[in-house]
């Protein structure tokens, strides 16, 4: 079997040496042998690991790819593979948010028809649930779960709402009447500040369906090489 040096292996995986002595004390590489004169010296193993360890992170993060080989370095391959199973879960959850927020959107489009905040005066709570057919209570839960930010009026602290918290609750009355939960519709609100526009948004989102096609092909080639790597050494 041929040894590898350290420059070897840094040189086939297109590292540093040091690289590989740091991946290799944080337990990403299993231990290598030394020569008698006290020489690390890596087999086609190691080279197969860093590969593994390389490929896992596009798609599990670096700090979930770490534990994963630490886990198979182990022996814990039960543990490794739960690691697995949870990199996919997180992104099945990440994608469901994503649709949500698309399915709000696309809800926003057919219901509300201008998105963008309309100049006008500034209302008390009691004046916007009037126009919004909601009771005072209803602004006040919609605002301790941070939906909306009202002011406040001078000399009475009585919460006043702006062009942009009116247009907000209205979006809010309305998901709220789709049976959108508040979760669902945060991200929508926060969506809509960050872009800036509903056609904005609308683009971000399918960017984001995007990512997360691509972090899903990234898990399929990660996990790939893993299982050849654990295969390899039973």
């Amino acid at each position: 079997m041929k040894r590898l040096r350290p420059v070897d292996l840094a040189r086939e995986a297109g590292l540093s040496t040091q690289q590989v002595r740091n991946y290799e004390a944080a337990g990403i590489l299993p231990p290598a042998p030394r020569t008698e004169s006290g020489y690390r010296t890596y087999g086609p193993e190691h080279l197969e690991a860093l590969r593994t360890f390389r490929a896992l992170v596009p798609g599990f993060g670096i700090g979930r790819a770490t534990a994963i080989m630490l886990a198979v370095h182990a022996g814990d391959r039960r543990q490794a593979l739960r690691l697995v199973d949870e990199g996919h879960a997180a992104l099945h959850e990440q994608r469901l948010a994503t649709d949500t927020a698309g399915a709000a959107l696309d809800a926003l489009a057919e219901r509300f028809r201008d998105p963008e905040p309309e100049p006008g005066p500034v209302l008390r709570v009691g004046e916007l649930a009037a126009r919004l057919r909601v009771r005072p209570s209803t602004l006040r839960v919609w605002d301790a779960a941070g939906l909306l930010t009202p002011g406040r009026e001078r000399g009475t602290a009585y919460r006043t709402y702006g062009p942009t918290e009116i247009r907000d609750a209205g979006i809010i009355a309305m998901l709220r009447q789709g049976h959108y939960g508040f979760e669902q519709i945060r991200p929508v609100l926060e969506g809509l500040r960050r872009a800036g526009s509903p056609e904005a948004l609308r683009a971000a989102v399918a960017e984001r369906r995007e990512a997360h096609d691509r972090q899903s092909r990234a898990m399929l080639h990660g996990a790939a090489l893993l299982h050849a790597y654990i295969s390899a050494a039973e």
